[in-house]
């Protein structure tokens, strides 16, 4: 059984920034999977924030984040990042990281719940002044 937790969440200001972390040390480095960033706000569906495929490093990105969200791997310390700048109030969220072993070749591919196996319990951000 995979045990998935972030770490990160918090509250901050509009403007402002978090880190999230996601830890792969369950997981060996050559093994096919991508680790997934997933918000959940009350009352909305769970979308797909962004992905990163541990085959290659290939990130995907949401159109709704893009340019202020960007997900990272640091192989070292066993960990995927999503830095999270210029925070909105529609990012305040529920957020979950996600490894499904398989490797994406599109962004709808990588950011769809369906391919994601394991879950986090998920981390609290909200943005709010």
């Amino acid at each position: 059984q995979v045990r998935l937790v972030e770490s990160g969440g918090g509250s901050v200001q509009p403007g402002g920034s978090l880190r999230l972390s996601c830890p792969t040390s369950e997981f060996n480095s050559d093994d096919v999977y991508a680790i997934g960033w997933f918000r959940q706000a009350p009352g909305k569906e769970r979308e797909g924030v962004s992905a990163i495929s541990n085959v290659d490093g290939s990130t995907y990105i949401a159109d709704s984040v893009k340019g202020r969200f960007t997900t990272s791997r640091d192989k070292a310390k066993n960990a995927v990042y999503l830095q999270m700048d210029s925070l909105k109030s529609e990012d305040t969220a529920v957020y979950y990281c996600a490894v499904g072993f398989f490797r994406p070749y599109t962004t709808t591919e990588a950011l769809g719940t369906v391919r994601y196996d394991y879950w986090g319990q998920g981390t609290q951000v909200t943005v709010s002044s």
